[in-house]
């Protein structure tokens, strides 16, 4: 075959056929895996081009690339917005970019594939015009979620431990609201302190790693705990999550960076688990300590003196201040410096700094733990439950169960919590609150550590209601701004790839093809039990039956169409609560849309709420907004509910099928264009 690195498709007695390989993968491995490949299949047959496509789906890697493959491939393409190991293809020309681009541009990538420049060792070979845009941003939003979904554990196991300690065996001291050393309860305490300690350097060791891979998890540790012990550098406090989220960051690429050091071959064997790890730690390291350490230090003295002049001023002014400086970094410099602020004042006899500071201390958890009970649509199964979690911190005065939140969409959820912490500061600096000991939240003023207690419960309440209101109205706002339809909230933030095969939005959904007529054809609900013994052809094993067919939808809106599908699949007896399907659903929704482009949406819901596998499909000639990557309206809309015994392969499959069918711009138009239930289920019927 020809020379990998060379111009290829030729060959000695004559041109032979170009020979491609391709590589599709999507964070969530479902749908958008399985189009592109579809599409890549398509354009090399109109080309005349030979390719094979590996799959990185959720499921497993189908259809693998073998050694063989590679030997003779002409170039590989890498469709993907997640990781893919390019080691195998050193040597042959590498085209990197994102799934969208495998979808909307497969030609274009075929041609480009030529002249990509050349994989060496395990480098990235994507280069500029690989990249396809947005390749780093989304590598370090990756990689942020990851630090994010590691820390999450340490901090719920950490913080509820405390709190369950100090419930039950705590008293307030002078020092503080602590538990007697040596006993049971003091055991339970330091266990859970552990975890806080961890968390730091967990963050920013598993965002090290998702950038570069095992070498960089020690220098990542390292660095956040450096970055949390405030005296190592002279500081009194450490840096906190913002500092872990920085190392992790300059760990991670200060390793890509050493990879690429070109070595002697004998000393390549130990690059991984000695060389690497010893540099990049020494290095970020004395970095942090004499770099960015000393400023933190200075930051944290001068704000000090500032506040210090700062006692005669008005009282709601201060204590707004105060609140804003808590809620800020919820552990890091700035956030010590004030409640240090008011700590010093207590011996003094001034208690009211320190209740300003009280105040806002639990402000955070507990407006982020009532924020995914207002508006559950907008957050994932474990922020849900994280945010549980968090409520219970609250009580307690632990305000790092706030920072998974602050963490995850740190512009969103910081704002949010400032606010809210202002806004509690200044309602306990009007109303002359005083806290006799350095601890805050409601667990002091049911010790009786708080005058004037019942303005201090009503300030945290405020400044809880403002922050939870304020972090939803802002994750609403963004997911406008993203071009996702968010009516009555059906939208989220970031999407965070946690738990694959979860729920899925609704759908708008198909069109009757272009000049076709849409007929209402619904089916009437039959009994319960009864939906497995439809009669006309077998689609998707049986899921997919004609009381689960709709020629036109009725609703406008996404939450709307939603609900009118899931309704229809109820029909078949098969679900059991409808409002559980939806929310589910929903929920799914807001980690990222299903709308799949080419007026094509699959949403899909993993909930207990169905008692079997259940697959409708429903058309909507004017179409639905559903924020696809290609910007066209949902037409042609199938929803997938599975229970969650069957999450699994299952699921996959399902999606698998008719994400590569759905690829076919004839079958679409047949699809569209059906003119009643039956001819629907005859085009459906061809899915295999």
């Amino acid at each position: 075959m020809t020379s990998p690195a060379g111009a290829p498709g030729g060959g000695a007695s004559g041109p032979e056929r170009l020979k491609l390989l391709a590589v599709t993968a999507c964070p969530t491995g479902i749908a958008h895996t399985y189009m592109a490949a579809e599409k890549l299949m398509q354009a090399a047959a109109e080309l005349g081009v030979d390719m094979k496509v590996e799959t990185q789906g959720s499921i497993g890697a189908e259809n693998v690339l073998t050694d063989n493959d590679v030997r003779e491939a002409d170039g590989i393409i890498i469709a993907a917005d997640k990781e893919v190991d390019r080691e195998r293809f050193a040597g042959k020309r590498v085209l990197s970019t994102g799934v969208a681009d495998g979808i909307h541009k497969p030609k274009e990538l075929i041609e480009r594939v030529r002249s990509a420049p050349v994989q060496t060792g395990t480098a990235p070979a994507g280069g500029g015009a690989g990249s396809g845009g947005g390749k780093e941003r989304s590598l370090a939003y990756k990689a942020l979620m990851n630090g994010v979904s590691y820390m999450i554990p340490f901090v719920v196991v950490g913080g509820l431990l405390i709190a369950i300690a100090l419930a039950l065996g705590g008293h307030a001291t002078a020092e503080g609201y602590a538990v007697t050393p040596g006993t049971f309860w003091d055991h339970v305490f330091q266990i859970g302190v552990l975890g806080f300690t961890l968390m730091i350097p967990i963050l920013s060791g598993y965002i090290a790693y998702a950038i570069g891979d095992r070498p960089a998890l020690v220098p990542g540790m390292i660095g956040g705990f450096i970055a949390n012990t405030g005296a190592l550098y002279d500081s009194k406090s450490g840096a906190g999550f913002i500092g872990a989220i920085v190392t992790g960051f300059l760990a991670g690429y200060l390793v890509l960076w050493i990879k690429k050091v070109k070595v002697p071959k004998v000393v390549q064997p130990i690059m991984p688990i000695i060389v690497i790890p010893i540099v990049a730690t020494t290095t970020l390291g004395l970095f942090f300590i004499y770099v960015i350490g000393k400023p933190i230090s200075w930051v944290f003295e001068s704000l000090t003196s500032w506040l210090s002049g700062m006692t005669g001023t008005s009282a709601i002014l201060l204590g707004a201040l105060l609140g804003l400086m808590i809620a800020f970094d919820m552990g890091g410099p700035v956030n010590k410096t004030a409640f240090l602020f008011g700590t010093g004042l207590i011996a003094s006899g001034n208690y009211a700094v320190m209740g300003m500071c009280a105040a806002a201390i639990p402000v955070m958890p507990l407006g982020q733990g009532l924020a995914t009970l207002l508006r559950r649509k907008l957050y994932s199964e474990q922020e849900r439950d994280t945010g549980m979690a968090a409520l219970f911190m609250g009580v307690f005065g632990i305000s790092e169960g706030a920072i998974p939140f602050a963490a995850a969409r740190p512009a969103i959820v910081i704002p949010a919590n400032m606010l809210g912490g202002a806004v509690a500061g200044a309602v306990a600096g009007v109303a002359g609150v005083g806290d006799h000991v350095p601890h805050g939240g409601p667990i002091v003023a049911a010790l009786g550590a708080i005058s004037g207690w019942a303005w201090f419960l009503i300030a945290i309440a405020i400044g809880t209601v403002v922050t939870a209101l304020t972090t939803n109205a802002l994750i609403e706002i963004k997911a406008r701004r993203g071009g996702r339809a968010a009516p009555a909230g059906a939208a989220a933030a970031e999407p965070v790839p946690a738990g694959v095969g979860a729920a899925a939005g609704p759908v708008t959904g198909g069109g009757a093809g272009a000049g076709g007529t849409a007929l209402r054809a619904q089916a009437e609900p039959l009994p319960v039990g009864a939906g497995a013994a439809d009669a006309g052809p077998e689609v998707l094993s049986g899921y997919l039956t004609a009381r689960t067919v709709r020629t036109e939808l009725a609703s406008g809106t996404k939450e709307a169409a939603i609900r009118e599908m899931a309704e229809m699949l109820a029909s078949t007896g098969n679900v059991r609560d409808v409002d559980e399907l939806v929310r589910v659903a929903l929920a799914r929704e807001a980690q990222g849309t299903t709308g799949l482009g080419e007026s094509i949406a699959i949403p899909h819901a993993k909930t207990d709420a169905v008692a079997r596998p259940t697959v409708g499909f429903a058309r909507s000639s004017e179409g639905i907004e559903w924020g696809a990557l290609d910007g066209t309206k949902a037409r042609l809309v199938f929803m997938i509910a599975v229970p969650e015994a069957a999450a699994g392969d299952e699921h996959l499959r399902i999606l698998a099928l008719l994400s590569r069918k759905l690829m076919d711009a004839d079958f679409r138009e047949r699809l569209g264009s059906a003119p009643d239930g039956p001819a629907v289920l005859e085009v459906l019927s061809e899915i295999r």
